[in-house]
């Protein structure tokens, strides 16, 4: 990462259809185009989680229109900044960059109410980020 280039940072989580997409939502919201932004799971879904959705809503960020892509080596490469969430050793480990696990409930399945407190987690995470990579 130099001085002109903007840093990268991949979220990842097995179906990328909730935690990574909330957290890709915070991340473009919150730090615009000062960071790019990639999401992506080692499962993906059809789909968006409509509870995540519905749930980012209530902060006025609207994720409805992402949709869950298959991690990929190539996504990993660009990013300066990996963030898993749940998938394990799905995701290929290149010198040079950083690595974080998140350990975070998952909200499949979840209603609203338990989706909340999981959205919470990952926007202070999220503000922590851009505050250490990219501060304003």
């Amino acid at each position: 990462m130099t001085e002109t280039t903007r840093p990268a940072v991949l979220f990842v989580c097995v179906h990328n259809a909730g935690r990574s997409q909330m957290a890709a939502g915070y991340l473009q919201a919150l730090a615009g185009d000062r960071i790019d932004v990639l999401s992506a799971g080692s499962e993906p879904k059809d789909q968006i989680n409509p509870v995540a959705v519905a749930a980012m809503a209530e902060e006025g960020i609207d994720i409805s229109a992402a949709t869950p892509n298959v991690l990929t080596v190539d996504a990993v490469r660009e990013s300066d900044v990996v963030i898993t969430m749940g998938c394990g050793d799905a995701c290929p480990i290149f010198p040079g960059k950083r690595y974080e696990d998140w350990q975070l409930d998952d909200p499949a399945g979840q209603g609203i109410e338990a989706v909340r407190p999981i959205r919470d987690e990952i926007r202070a995470r999220v503000e922590s980020l851009v505050a250490e990579i990219a501060p304003a």
